[in-house]
């Protein structure tokens, strides 16, 4: 780093002596800030990226009392999970279209007022259709921090070095749903459900004051829509089509890996969505916070699974380049993802058969084994695979990010409104079994794109990354 700022210094002594060639010029984005504000600019991001997770996961143990407050049925209040989820994806959509024009910064300052807003509405409502339209604002307004987050990580580190600081952001990001089935379990027990989103609306207004004092704008110079469309001009409001970025799911490898890590992360949804009528009726735990406990070795296997697959995809980047002589290939980080690929879905069958065949507190501990074991094998599949989409689309992160979000997030919601209705006909097991085969068809998927990325990148008319601006 010393030996870079003398660099520096030097340059901008004598700027016609020392001309930067276009490689160092690109390589000088990523030391705009040192490295101590870039870790921390990623820790508020991160910090960020945990609020979606969270406000999601937390309605999970509440349920039961909202079904008894609403004087409604668990399937009906479970359907607020699913619509949280297609808001979340339209918000991801807006967000990330509007961080490319205006930046990154001003995303978060106006999102953590909805967040707020969207919070106080869900814990006023008196009805059913109160919840659902409040459970759409809110969504809307936590929606922000993972597209935009990621893409402020694709702003500040270089190929060689993205994996390691994406895992550190899922890492950090998926704090939530390890704390947040304990938080909505506890908050449910001690006080209740409303108390919670009061305490997700205080939670936003303290993240945009902390926002607003520190985080800067991430966005390489020149490059927001704004700046060309603007200039020196005050900036005014520009209508920006949200689903514009959608267009970039045309491209078959993005729509493959975006399958992959649709089917690995359902095997979550799978097994936690009905935790407290699987494992809290096979076990007789009945206590909310208790049952929030659960959830908590999922999280716990996310925390520690994040941050080991970026570093792995980061190593396989590097070791696949030298051994094809410099040459770097996109595909190549997806191969740090192959085991969690297996991993995860074998987890979800383990965990069926475990509950319905081992009693007592054995069970408890194998579950709580199975439960780690998915955490992890999720994130070793998801962290590479977001890695991959700032690599391949540097210039678009915050769009492609959205868009492989959104239709995750639309296919997931499809996908969960099934998992009730199908244990209650054939049974945790058949269930389980069944998101199993289909989580390991995606490694099938993701074995095909790392063979012929190259081709299915070539068939469409896109403006591929390259090594030399990544």
């Amino acid at each position: 780093m010393a030996h870079y700022e003398a660099q520096d210094v030097a340059s901008e002594d004598t700027p016609l002596l020392v001309p930067q060639s276009p490689a160092d010029k690109h390589a000088a984005l990523y030391h705009r800030f040192s490295p101590a504000r870039k870790r921390v600019i990623l820790a508020l991001v991160s910090l960020a990226g945990i609020v979606p997770l969270l406000v999601l996961g937390s309605f999970i143990p509440a349920i039961p009392q909202i079904v008894a407050d609403m004087r409604s049925k668990p399937s009906v209040i479970s359907l607020t999970i699913n619509l949280a989820l297609f808001a979340m994806a339209f918000g991801n959509l807006v967000w990330a279209a509007y961080s490319g024009f205006y930046g990154r910064r001003p995303i978060y300052l106006y999102s953590l007022p909805t967040l707020c807003i969207g919070s106080i509405g869900v814990a006023a409502s008196n009805s059913v259709v109160e919840l659902l339209a409040w459970r759409v604002v809110q969504a809307v307004g936590c929606s922000s921090g993972m597209s935009v987050g990621a893409a402020v990580v694709g702003d500040l580190y270089a190929l060689e070095e993205r994996g390691a600081a994406m895992g550190i952001f899922f890492g950090a990001a998926f704090i939530g749903p390890a704390i947040a089935p304990f938080l909505g379990g506890s908050a449910v027990h001690f006080a209740s459900w409303r108390a919670l989103h009061l305490l997700f609306a205080l939670l936003a207004v303290v993240m945009f004051v902390v926002m607003y004092c520190f985080l800067p704008e991430t966005s390489h110079p020149g490059t927001r829509g704004a700046d060309h469309k603007f200039g020196d001009e005050k900036w005014r409001w520009h209508w920006i089509n949200p689903l514009r970025s959608l267009a970039l799911l045309r491209a078959p490898n993005l729509i493959l890996v975006t399958l992959v890590t649709t089917v690995v992360l359902m095997t979550d949804f799978v097994m936690s969505i009905p935790l407290a009528y699987t494992l809290g009726k096979r076990y007789n735990i009945t206590n909310e916070a208790l049952i929030g406990l659960l959830f908590l070795p999922v999280g716990i296997g996310n925390i520690i699974g994040a941050p080991l697959a970026g570093k792995l995809s980061d190593a396989t980047v590097v070791r696949w380049r030298a051994a094809r002589k410099g040459v770097w290939v996109p595909e190549d980080r997806l191969r740090a993802s192959l085991f969690g690929s297996v991993l995860a879905p074998a987890s979800t069958l383990a965990c069926g058969l475990l509950t319905q065949f081992v009693p007592g507190r054995l069970g408890i501990v194998l579950n709580v084994l199975a439960l780690f074991a998915n955490g992890i094998g999720v994130d070793l599949a998801l962290s590479p695979a977001s890695a991959y989409y700032v690599d391949v689309l540097h210039a678009r992160s915050a769009e492609v990010m959205s868009a492989t979000n959104a239709m995750r997030s639309v296919l997931i919601a499809v996908m969960t409104t099934g998992v009730l209705p199908s244990l209650e006909k054939v049974g945790l097991v058949w269930t389980n079994a069944a998101a199993t085969v289909i989580g390991w068809l995606g490694l099938l998927m993701l074995l095909i794109t790392i063979r012929y990325g190259d081709r299915m990148r070539a068939s469409v008319n896109i403006e591929w990354s390259t090594a030399r601006d990544n």
